[in-house]
C-alpha cells in the first residue's frame, strides 16, 4: 500500500466505517473489558477492514481488551494470499498474527459442496486455536449483505429463518463469534479497501462463484432495482417479526 493523501470524503468514509463498527460492537455487547478477542483474517477485503477497525477501537475505545489475529491456509484450495503483506499489515496494526495451514479434504468431499468442506474445517480450526488459547471472542469478517444473503438462502432452501446474529454464543457461553462489520454493506467495505489500497489476492478460490450465495447476491440485486433500501429492510425485517400475520 502507498500512501497518498485522501479526500475529504475519503476521510469521511473511513471515519463512517469505523464509527458503524463501534456502533455494532456497542449495540450487540460484542466486546467487554478483559476480553481476549481473536479476529479471523482470510486476506479479503472484509477481514482486513475489519481488524483495521478492531484496531481503532481497541485504541480509542473506552473498554480495554486485548486483540490478535488468525489466518487460516488451506493447502488443497487454490485461494492464496500474500502472507508477507499480512504480516506486515497486522506489525503495522501493533496485532500478533497467529498463521495456521490445514487440509480440507476437498478431492475426498462426496456429494458435499467444496464451499461446506472448506468452511468446515475452518471454522474447526478457528473454533479449537480459540478455545485452547483463551480467546473468549472470535471476530468475523461478516457484513450486512452477508446476512441478508443467509436469510434468503436458509428461507428459499431450508424453509426457515435464520442468518448471521451479530453476536452468537458457542459451546456453553466458552466463546462467542461477534461480527462486527454486521452494519455495513459490501459497498462500503468494497470503498474502503480501495482507499486503503488493499492489494487483491494472489488466487481467486475457484469454486466462489458456483454457490447458492451468488443466486441469492443476484436476487438482492435485482430487488434494490425495485427499491433502493431494499438490503436494509430485509436486514431491518428479522427484528421486526409481527407473528400475527405469519401462518
Amino acid at each position: 500500500m502507498t500512501k497518498e493523501k485522501r479526500t475529504y470524503w475519503q476521510t469521511r468514509h473511513i471515519e463512517h466505517v469505523k464509527n458503524q463498527t463501534a456502533k455494532a460492537i456497542q449495540t450487540y455487547g460484542m466486546i467487554e473489558q478483559g476480553d481476549n478477542v481473536l479476529a479471523a483474517v482470510s486476506g479479503g477485503k472484509d477481514s482486513l477492514v475489519m481488524l483495521e477497525a478492531l484496531a481503532g477501537y481497541k485504541r480509542f475505545g473506552k473498554v480495554p481488551f486485548q486483540l490478535e489475529a488468525i489466518h487460516i491456509a488451506v493447502k488443497d484450495v487454490p485461494y492464496e494470499v500474500n502472507i508477507g503483506f499480512l504480516q506486515d499489515y497486522c506489525s503495522g496494526l501493533d496485532i500478533s498474527l497467529h498463521i495456521k495451514t490445514i487440509e480440507a479434504g476437498i478431492e475426498q468431499r462426496g456429494k458435499k459442496s467444496p464451499c461446506f468442506v472448506c468452511s468446515w474445517h475452518r471454522r474447526k480450526m478457528l473454533f479449537t486455536f480459540a478455545t485452547e488459547n483463551g480467546f473468549q471472542k472470535l471476530a468475523l469478517g461478516h457484513h450486512m449483505d452477508d446476512a441478508v444473503e443467509t436469510l434468503l438462502i436458509n428461507m428459499a432452501y431450508h424453509g426457515n429463518m435464520a442468518s448471521l446474529p451479530g453476536k452468537l454464543k458457542m459451546f456453553d457461553g466458552l466463546l462467542y463469534l461477534i461480527r462486527p462489520l454486521i452494519l455495513l454493506h459490501d459497498q462500503q467495505t468494497r470503498e474502503y479497501a480501495r482507499i486503503r489500497q488493499f492489494p487483491p489476492l494472489i488466487s481467486e478460490c475457484p469454486y466462489a462463484d458456483a454457490t447458492h450465495r451468488t443466486v441469492a447476491r443476484n436476487l438482492i440485486h435485482d430487488m434494490k432495482k425495485l427499491h433502493p433500501k431494499a438490503l436494509e429492510n430485509l436486514f431491518q425485517s428479522m427484528q421486526n417479526i409481527d407473528n400475527e400475520y405469519l401462518p
